[in-house]
């Protein structure tokens, strides 16, 4: 009987060692669950969506209108969901609610109707991302904070879980 207890035991120690590794190496290396807060990435995100992103992406490489989580250290929320709009060494300008990258106009068609966009220019620098909400009479993003570096952007694509209505790849 003492023998059977002992081998359970021991069973139940390895599946939970187990799984405590698998649960770290998932949200350390491969992707980390994250919420939208507020409404800067409205309509494409609502504030509540609950979902997981992809730490893994990010190292395949950061890609202009990815959907990116960043790390803001001194910021109330501490994580910011933004969209990737302007890539290292590059200039991004917008005139008239047109996003131009290097003076060559960019579409930005995730973007309702009604944004509006201040005019502005910044260049960036080597190791720069400029990040911008898609609600952007709201958005605390790059314009706001500066540019992020890529050390700052923990992981890009959300695939939201909850609520059910938003449910898939962003």
């Amino acid at each position: 009987m003492f023998m059977k207890f002992k081998s359970f035991i021991i069973e139940l120690l390895k599946t939970v060692l187990t799984s405590i590794v698998i649960v770290f190496v998932l949200v350390h290396f491969i992707l980390m669950p994250c919420m939208v807060q507020g409404s800067s990435m409205y309509p494409y995100l609502q504030n509540g969506d609950y979902g997981f992103s992809f730490i893994i992406s990010k190292n395949l490489g950061i890609r202009r209108f990815d959907v990116a989580v960043i790390d803001i250290p001194d910021a109330e929320d501490k994580l910011l969901v933004k969209r990737v709009i302007g890539l290292p060494n590059e200039k991004i300008t917008f005139i008239e609610n047109k996003l131009y990258v290097n003076d060559e106009y960019v579409e930005e068609p995730f973007l309702s109707e009604d944004t509006l966009t201040k005019d502005f220019e910044v260049v960036l620098g080597e190791d720069e991302y400029f990040c911008m909400g898609d609600n952007r009479s709201v958005s605390r993003d790059s314009r706001y904070y500066g540019a992020f570096s890529r050390k700052d952007i923990l992981s890009t694509k959300l695939f939201v879980i909850y609520p059910f209505k938003d449910f898939g790849m962003h």
